[in-house]
């Protein structure tokens, strides 16, 4: 059978949203999780139900932005725990505008979270991937990169780059020793939208969010699927969204 059991698991942006409801359902299947975030009260806190409920759990603080951040998540992680098996490449944030508007600060913003955030988790990892001759990154990416929409385009951008990212490193890593997976949500019930700082747009969002919006759970189940997958089968990408989305 499947198993998630022994598997240590470094989470990214896990003070809410996606990144909390994965730390959650991984540690209640068996997984140990090391959730990081910049919000030391709140990781801490989610740290500790996990722990009440049986769990194996730890915190570090971290600005994804910062590569000596990630770094140092990865080597506490080992530190406790003797190896780090998987990183869940989640923080992200979307202050999307129209071009027009020309919000280069959003624009540079996206980049670093999103984009640059994602590589420094790559720099941290794969050379410990490697000497342990096993690994894989999982990244959430988005629909938005498959389609779209207007306002979207710097944002659909530094995650499109992400999904490049990603088919790259597969095709450098078929011997086995690192597995990649793009998880594309489509609208999902998270605070995201409090990232967006056009006023109308955000209330679009959060109107489309609370309207057709899935549970975060259901981004999580596909991250332990993908996880929990035999070491010689990788899955390469998977996209959920509502049903009910166009």
């Amino acid at each position: 059978m499947l198993s998630l059991h022994g598997k240590i698991v470094a989470i990214t942006g896990a003070s809410g949203g996606i990144g909390e409801a994965t730390a959650r359902l991984l540690a209640g299947r068996g997984a140990t999780v090391v959730l990081a975030a910049r919000r030391r009260e709140r990781i801490d806190a989610i740290a500790q139900d996990i722990q009440k409920e049986g769990g194996r759990a730890a915190t570090c603080v971290v600005d994804v932005t910062k590569a000596e951040d990630l770094r140092r998540l990865v080597s506490i992680t080992i530190e406790q725990y003797g190896r780090v098996d998987v990183l869940v490449n989640n923080a992200g944030i979307a202050p999307i505008s129209p071009l027009s508007d020309l919000d280069t600060e959003s624009w540079s913003a996206m980049i670093d979270v999103n984009l640059r955030g994602m590589l420094n988790g790559v720099a941290a990892t794969l050379p410990v991937f490697r000497e342990q001759g096993s690994g894989h990154l999982v990244s959430i990416v988005s629909v938005a990169g498959l389609s779209v929409s207007p306002s979207m385009a710097v944002y659909a951008a530094t995650k499109n780059a992400v999904r490049t990212v990603h088919e790259g490193l597969r095709t450098e890593s078929t011997d086995g020793v690192v597995r990649t997976t793009a998880i594309s949500p489509g609208y999902v019930r998270t605070d995201l939208a409090d990232s967006m700082s056009d006023p109308h747009i955000r209330q679009q969002i959060r109107k489309n969010m609370d309207a057709v919006g899935i549970d975060p759970a259901a981004v999580a189940r596909a991250v332990a699927f993908a996880i929990e997958q035999p070491d010689d089968v990788e899955i390469g990408e998977i996209n959920v969204r509502p049903t009910v989305q166009a």
